[in-house]
């Protein structure tokens, strides 16, 4: 089983290299199942729409994770409802639409659990998540009824991240984090078979301050002269993670971090 996860899609620009590069990607590297996270995926740089969600779907996404943002477009309050393949995170009270757990067949049929979370800290505000994973733990099992868990955690601090990584350490494929938009170079195996990654970055042109225009934001910071932020439109770069599992256990064999297309000489 190989898993290929892309980190938040920014704008235009994120959604383009989507649909040009996936389909080829997956086809190179043999993946057979594909997530991203797309709350960042409207041309304003927040949120997602209706159009975007099947755009993608049709370029080879199975699942779309969000976060924060995944109400910044109004019709995706009702979208949610029944496209089952969008995920809002899973510690949102249970009043709000949508799943942030859903199990999804693979290309070889083969179950795989998308779990959708959201951290605390700096975070507007959600049900605490640690008590939340611990009673989605005691509840669902690996090798039950998936046999690969993925584990989106949309949260802000490195720490916060790390900590949940370790929680599902053994008890799922991957702990993947996102929301801060820049990929970092920790991707690894923890002790008891969890791959894991604090950021996944995003998928978005990275000649910008986290995928919005580079004038707009630095006059943000001097306090001058600008707008509400919106998204650089130079080409994207995708960035993630790919892991490769074993369906004996549902645990990582091997991961990597990927980065793929745009002004890659940046990553050097």
């Amino acid at each position: 089983m190989k898993i290929l996860f892309l980190g938040d899609i920014v704008g235009v620009s994120g959604c383009n290299a989507i649909k040009k590069h996936l389909p080829k990607i997956t086809q190179e590297k043999n993946i057979d199942f594909v997530v991203v996270n797309g709350e960042n995926a409207a041309k304003e740089g927040v949120g997602i729409t209706e159009n975007i969600i099947d755009e993608l779907l049709k370029s080879g996404v199975d699942v779309i994770t969000t976060g924060n943002h995944v109400w910044d477009q109004k019709e995706t309050y009702e979208y949610i409802k029944s496209q089952k393949r969008l995920l809002r995170p899973f510690n949102f009270s249970s009043d709000i639409p949508g799943k942030g757990f859903s199990i999804f067949n693979s290309k070889k049929n083969l179950k795989v659990g998308v779990l959708n979370l959201m951290g605390n800290v700096f975070m507007k505000k959600c049900n605490d998540v640690f008590t939340t994973a611990k009673n989605f733990l005691e509840n669902n099992k690996l090798k039950d009824e998936y046999d690969f868990l993925i584990v989106d955690f949309h949260a802000e601090i490195t720490s916060e991240k790390m900590a949940m990584g370790h929680l599902f350490d053994g008890f799922a494929t991957l702990v993947v984090g996102t929301h801060t938009h820049v990929p970092t170079n920790d991707a690894r195996i923890l002790k008891n078979g969890t791959a894991y990654l604090t950021d996944a970055g995003m998928c978005g042109d990275y000649n910008s301050v986290i995928g919005m225009n580079i004038k707009n934001s630095l006059n943000k910071f001097f306090k001058k002269d600008s707008v509400k932020h919106f998204p650089a439109e130079g080409e994207a770069s995708l960035c993630g993670i790919i892991v490769e599992s074993d369906h004996a256990n549902g645990l990582a064999n091997k991961t990597e971090s990927f980065i793929y297309g745009g002004d890659l000489k940046n990553f050097n």
